[in-house]
């Protein structure tokens, strides 16, 4: 059996539904299928989760734009059309929509989750009635197997245990096409919780795990996983075939094919992915499984970069003798909400790098003067406009000079590198550079390698 994801822009309307109907038919171990909500097309430019969030701020404001909620009708509406779906049942999604307003939510977060979460809701329903009146034999599934546990302060933590359980005793039945809406679960309240944006991947690698799937497809837009940003180089030379470890270390960097939280629930059931078009179906896609399956490692796999960063360098005589003077420092960043990425450090030295996208600058400058007065170094200097480049390659392991090799192309372009550090996987290398540099870096870097 094998479980099979689309993302937004493959179920974006009519024609792309019909393409989704015939991959569906064309396997019959395709028995279990997530959906996404509405993406964009070429005819739509916004994606209907975008629209149920703006709907749902107007709603929040006391004035819902009705404009707008006849227009997330619509799409659906549009969809129905291209197929034999009858008035009463896309009344039943429509009608949905309607109600959204209408509920008590116990908090503004819980209300933009809820709104948010039928764009996939919905989809899915519509799919398995489409399915239905194309002759196969489907069922929507609410994904109650899905578990979050919400705290005291309404965050919600993914609940992988209670979801395996739920999902170990679901009945998966001969000929039978099972349709879940991906991006969200329920929690013990059985309210709805749902996972960051793109989270319709992590749903699918959890029901490729849980229902011990051979495989979990997942249809893009894409007919492979490009070596680098096609944005960056034309026309990049496509990814056969990754290791599990390495697709982890490129979604991290960058690489936003796949979601990088989706790889944790395929390693942990050993659950091959391949990544496939839409538009496509044919091409073999990215195959992404365990490494020992690997019929050749290549030794750069991958090149991604990852804007937004700084990095705070300190410098202190005898830092490494103060036992107290890393925790100080991560407890201030734990004050600003501040997560470090990366931290070299020497004897008298230490760099610590984060992501500052959600910083604003006063923030950034009253972090700056607080570590400056609470760890008083001798020298204290902030770059904040850094890029993190990461060359991946399970191959890596076995080359000899592989850093050397990777970093003198750079050398040739005049680009400083601002820190350098090898993964303990050794599969990956991680290179900081001036936001400036990072394109001509990645360049050179391709260059190099694949040219």
């Amino acid at each position: 059996m094998k479980v099979i994801k689309f993302g937004g822009s493959s179920l974006a309307n009519g024609q792309q539904f019909e393409r989704v109907v015939n991959i569906i038919r064309e396997d019959a171990q395709r028995q279990v299928v997530v959906t996404s909500a509405p993406g964009k097309s070429a005819t739509e430019s916004v994606k209907v989760t975008d629209m149920l969030l703006q709907y749902a701020e107007s709603c929040i404001s006391g004035h819902p734009d009705e404009q707008l909620l006849k227009a997330i009708k619509v799409r659906y509406r549009q969809i129905a059309d291209s197929f034999d779906v009858s008035e009463a049942d896309l009344a039943t999604i429509t009608d949905q929509l309607d109600a959204l307003n209408q509920a008590h939510y116990p908090s503004y977060r819980q209300l933009r989750e809820y709104f948010a979460a039928h764009g996939e809701l919905l989809n899915a329903q519509l799919l398995a009635l489409i399915l239905q009146s194309q002759g196969v034999r489907a069922r929507f599934v609410l994904p109650t197997q899905i578990r979050f546990e919400s705290k005291k302060n309404d965050e919600a933590v993914f609940d992988e245990e209670k979801s395996l359980d739920r999902l170990a005793t679901f009945p998966v039945e001969k000929d039978v096409v099972y349709v879940f809406p991906g991006f969200f679960g329920f929690d013990q309240h059985n309210r709805i919780r749902t996972f960051s944006r793109g989270g319709s991947d992590i749903t699918g690698a959890i029901l490729a795990e849980g229902l011990q799937a051979s495989l979990y497809e997942n249809f893009t837009d894409v007919s492979a996983i490009a070596t680098v940003d096609p944005n960056v180089i034309a026309n990049p030379e496509p990814i056969q075939a990754m290791s599990y470890s390495e697709m982890r270390e490129l979604s991290y960097a960058g690489f936003n094919v796949f979601h990088d939280e989706a790889i944790i629930p395929a390693i942990h059931g050993q659950v091959p992915i391949c990544v496939k078009n839409t538009n496509d179906p044919d091409a073999l896609g990215t195959w992404i499984g365990p490494a020992s399956q690997l019929k050749d490692s290549r030794n750069i796999t991958g090149i991604a970069c990852t804007k937004h960063f700084a990095a705070l360098y300190l410098h202190r005589y005898l830092l490494n003798r103060d036992s107290q003077f890393t925790r100080r420092l991560l407890a201030l960043m734990a004050d600003y909400n501040i997560s470090y990425e990366h931290m070299p450090s020497g004897i008298d030295d230490l760099t610590v790098i984060f992501n500052r996208e959600n910083l604003s600058e006063k923030q950034l400058q009253e972090f700056v003067q607080a570590v400056r007065q609470e760890l008083a170094p001798d020298i204290i200097r902030l770059h904040d406009q850094l890029a993190i480049i990461m060359v991946v390659g399970q191959g890596m392991k076995n080359r000899s000079g592989a850093l050397e090799q990777i970093i003198a192309p750079l050398a040739k372009e005049k680009i400083s590198l601002q820190m350098v550090n090898q993964g303990a996987s050794e599969i990956a290398i991680m290179l900081a550079v001036d936001e400036e540099d990072a394109k001509r870096a990645i360049k050179a870097i391709y260059d190099s390698e694949f040219a």
